[in-house]
């Protein structure tokens, strides 16, 4: 029960196959009280989701572009938790046009730093009135130290997301908060099946030391659990490759 009585805020449930939907699935096997955040029409699929875990759940809609429901944040989870042990981001979006690294025009690039980079900075100043001492902050990324084929501005924006990580340790730390990512490998979640020809990474497991499967987001869950668990309570600003070990050998 590495997670028992702690109340952890989870973003990016949309299915079942998604990693955060293992986290939360997870956190709550180890004794955690999990609270949901879902926007607009996908508010009905999260709670549809979170209807296949084993304890019922609360839903806050947050759009992490919309400041009044940032602002708002914390009072209205606080409705459901009086405090927060930690907050999963797991929010990814860029349009198509991102894509296309050399073509695409700052709005489409834009969306995709705001949205997958600078919300991890929005979302933890809006739930920080609800975290203290010991409390953590996990974001889930894709390694941004190389230039994947097809990942394009997301890539940049990845970078971005692993920087801003930095920066929250660094200002977070005084306040006894942790901030870490996950670098999980590809997984067919629905952020990634929306990436033109998701599919070449498909032979990941083949290079990997460990090996790898796609169509499996537990591994990844669990490096989350380990970071919002006491177990790493001086580790912070850092990234946990949970990818097989690919990314010590590359390809």
């Amino acid at each position: 029960m590495l997670l028992q009585d702690k109340k952890l805020l989870i973003t990016g449930v949309l299915k079942d196959s998604s990693i955060a939907f293992h986290v939360a699935r997870l956190a709550q096997e180890h004794g955690a009280e999990v609270v949901l955040t879902s926007f607009g029409r996908t508010m009905r699929i999260t709670q549809a989701v979170s209807r296949r875990l084993s304890e019922p759940v609360q839903i806050v809609e947050l759009d992490v572009s919309n400041t009044e429901q940032l602002e708002t944040l914390a009072d209205r989870v606080g409705e459901h938790v009086d405090h927060l042990d930690g907050v999963l981001h797991s929010i990814g979006f860029a349009p198509k046009g991102a894509f296309d690294f050399m073509g695409a025009p700052w709005e489409d690039v834009s969306t995709a730093l705001q949205i997958s980079a600078y919300s991890l900075k929005s979302l933890t100043t809006a739930a920080l009135p609800l975290m203290g001492r010991g409390s953590s902050v996990v974001g889930l990324t894709f390694d941004a130290s190389y230039a994947w084929p097809v990942y394009d501005w997301m890539g940049v924006a990845k970078a971005a997301f692993e920087s801003t990580s930095r920066y929250l340790a660094r200002d977070l730390g005084p306040m006894g908060i942790r901030s870490n990512l996950v670098a999980a490998g590809p997984v067919s979640t629905t952020a990634a099946n929306s990436i033109p020809e998701f599919e070449q990474f498909a032979k990941w497991g083949e290079h990997a030391p460990l090996g790898w499967d796609v169509r499996d987001p537990v591994p990844a869950a669990k490096g989350c659990i380990a970071l919002f668990s006491d177990l790493f309570p001086c580790t912070t600003g850092e990234i946990v490759h949970v990818d097989g070990g690919f990314h010590a050998t590359g390809f």
